[in-house]
């Protein structure tokens, strides 16, 4: 009876060991230890590419800040700060809740005092020109950087960026300025400057502030200053450096959806370490079933019978309740036998098919056990090329029972002639 125990508990395990062979030779050796996991707590922001699109239309007042006219016989400096209207419009998208980009294009009729040296007598002298501007301008949302809120009416929103302006239709004006030289105050303005188009290229700076008004519009109100070379406004004397300020409004419309998924690694900390104790534990189970089947195989190589072929691992392949079918987890024990088969080329076995007493009657499952046996016979055969000759097939049915377990007795044993 110890036998036939300790027999019954070496096949039980003898099948989870053989299907996960491979396994075994990798997690047998492991060190079984808990992996330690850290995380810095850090919220990671996507979208897709199509969200977080926006087109922005505004308008305001620009004044350029350029050289300043002198009227000499009138002792003073003339005032060169005049308003204009400047119209814009962009289109960007934010790459994550506090960067984005955009593309602006701006632009309108600016004036300012001719800054010309003329001895004669003049007020209210001054230039008109147009120019149009194109930046690339990279904005920082300050607010979300120290909290992001998906829900958040108010933002600032510092920017800068780079481009291309073009200035152009450069003309003066003048309420008491007689012509020059005998010509008119426009062609005495152009005798003086031999370009009709200046190109420049400016830097921007400034800040927003945007207040949502629903899920799709905002308004905004920005200040802003570009930075020209010195030929901006057709003049090359005194600073180096022309600038243009401006104080705008619009619209903000966000196009393609709005709104970011988050992903912190450390929500996921508490998972990671109960799928590692279970991998743990399964490696700890598998190397104590490991150690205890290498244990039984050395006590008893063959249960109850003495010409039982000393085969490695099991000398036997077991069935499901009225089946003759080879389950995957049996079909190494077979391969076991015909590599003994092939390393003892002088030996020869028996294939010696049973069937359960409780299920079906003694002449059914003798033809049960006589096809579950040929089955066995034709694998070691066909598939690893064993000499039929070598081979004995015999079935007894139910009339034999090798276990006093019935559930067991679905099975074929080898046995050695």
């Amino acid at each position: 009876m110890k036998a036939k125990k300790l027999y019954l508990m070496l096949l039980c395990a003898g099948s989870l060991v053989c299907s996960s062979a491979n396994a075994q030779d990798v997690f047998v050796d492991d060190a079984v230890s808990v992996t330690e996991f850290t995380c810095d707590n850090t919220n990671h922001y996507f979208s897709n590419w199509r969200n977080n699109w926006f087109i922005e239309i505004g308008a305001g007042a620009s004044v350029p800040l350029v050289e300043r006219g002198i009227n000499n016989r009138a002792m003073k400096t003339l005032d060169a700060a005049k308003w204009t209207a400047t119209y814009s419009f962009g289109f960007g998208r934010w790459v994550s809740p506090y960067i984005g980009f955009r593309f602006k294009a701006l632009g309108g009729s600016y004036h300012f005092d001719a800054p010309l040296d003329p001895n004669t007598n003049y007020e209210d002298a001054f230039i008109h020109m147009k120019s149009v501007n194109l930046q690339v301008e990279m904005l920082w949302d300050m607010l979300n950087s120290i909290n992001y809120n998906p829900k958040r009416v108010f933002s600032i929103i510092p920017f800068f960026g780079l481009g291309g302006a073009a200035s152009w239709d450069f003309k003066s004006q003048g309420k008491d300025w007689p012509p020059f030289m005998g010509v008119n105050n426009n062609a005495a303005y152009k005798s003086f400057h031999s370009k009709r188009v200046q190109w420049t290229l400016p830097v921007s700076a400034g800040i927003q502030f945007r207040f949502r008004l629903c899920k799709y519009v905002d308004f905004f109100a920005e200040a802003r200053a570009q930075f020209y070379g010195d030929n901006f406004n057709n003049y090359s004397t005194g600073n180096s450096i022309d600038a243009v300020v401006s104080a705008m409004g619009g619209f903000n419309f966000n196009i393609g959806g709005r709104g970011w998924n988050t992903f912190n690694e450390c929500n996921y900390v508490s998972q990671i370490a109960a799928l590692n104790g279970q991998v743990n534990d399964l490696r700890a189970q598998l190397l104590a079933c490991g150690q205890e089947v290498a244990k039984l195989q050395a006590q008893l190589p063959c249960p109850e019978q003495k010409d039982c072929v000393n085969a490695p691992l099991m000398s036997t392949v077991r069935f499901t309740i009225n089946s003759d079918k080879i389950l995957p987890t049996e079909e190494v024990n077979i391969y076991n036998m015909a590599e003994w088969l092939k390393a003892n080329p002088n030996e020869k076995i028996m294939v010696v098919g049973y069937a359960d007493k409780d299920t079906g009657t003694s002449d059914y499952n003798m033809g049960l056990s006589e096809r579950r046996a040929n089955a066995v016979a034709k694998v070691l055969t066909d598939t690893y090329g064993i000499d039929p000759d070598r081979l004995t097939v015999k079935w007894d049915g139910s009339d034999i029972q090798p276990y006093s377990t019935n559930d067991w007795n679905r099975i074929v044993i080898f046995t050695q002639k």
